[in-house]
C-alpha cells in the first residue's frame, strides 16, 4: 500500500465510498444528504491542510485521509484529521496506515498534538484503532450525536500529545 497527496483526478475513485460512509450516517457528523460538490469542498483540503489516499499495488484507492490545523489563530498548533476507507477494502489496515501517516505529517509540520473532535463511541473499530494508536479519550459528550439505529449516543473526543 502507498499514500499518496490526493489530486483532483483521485475524487471520482473517493466519492463514492465517501457518500456512502456519510449516507449511512453512523460515524460523521456531516449531513447524511451531503451532495458530492460539498463533499468535495469538504475533503480535498487546500495548504495548510493535505488530502491523501492509500492505493494498493494497482493503482485503486482504499481509502483516504485529511488533515488540517483543527483550529485557528492561538489554537493552530492543534492538528486534526478525518478518515474514510472504502468499506469494500475494510480491515486490511488501510486505517492503521492513513493514522500512522497522519501523525507522521503532523509531527514534520510541527504540530504540538492531533485532537479528533468527533469520535463516535459506537465505532469501536475506529476508538480501538486510535487507542492502539496513541490517542486518550480526553472527553465525552454524552448523547452527542444521534446514530440511526442506537439513537443519542456518545461523542469522543481524542487527544495525543506529541
Amino acid at each position: 500500500m502507498q499514500i499518496r497527496t490526493a489530486t483532483e483526478a483521485d475524487w471520482p475513485a473517493i466519492s463514492p465510498f465517501l457518500l456512502r460512509i456519510v449516507a449511512a450516517g453512523e460515524t460523521y457528523t456531516y449531513p447524511r444528504d451531503m451532495d458530492a460538490d460539498t463533499a468535495r469542498g469538504t475533503w480535498m483540503l487546500p495548504p495548510p491542510g493535505r488530502t491523501v489516499v492509500a492505493v494498493d499495488d494497482d493503482g485503486t484507492v482504499l481509502g483516504s485521509a485529511k488533515m488540517n490545523p483543527n483550529h485557528m489563530g492561538g489554537a493552530a498548533h492543534i492538528a486534526g484529521a478525518s478518515f474514510m476507507v472504502d468499506p469494500d477494502h475494510a480491515g486490511k489496515g488501510v486505517g492503521r496506515a492513513l493514522g500512522e501517516h497522519a501523525l507522521e505529517w503532523a509531527r514534520r509540520e510541527g504540530y504540538r498534538a492531533m485532537q479528533f473532535n468527533a469520535v463516535v463511541e459506537t465505532n469501536t473499530a475506529a476508538v480501538g484503532l486510535w487507542k492502539s494508536l496513541g490517542f486518550e479519550i480526553v472527553a465525552t459528550l454524552e448523547e452527542g450525536f444521534l446514530h440511526p439505529r442506537h439513537g443519542y449516543v456518545g461523542l469522543h473526543i481524542m487527544y495525543q500529545r506529541f
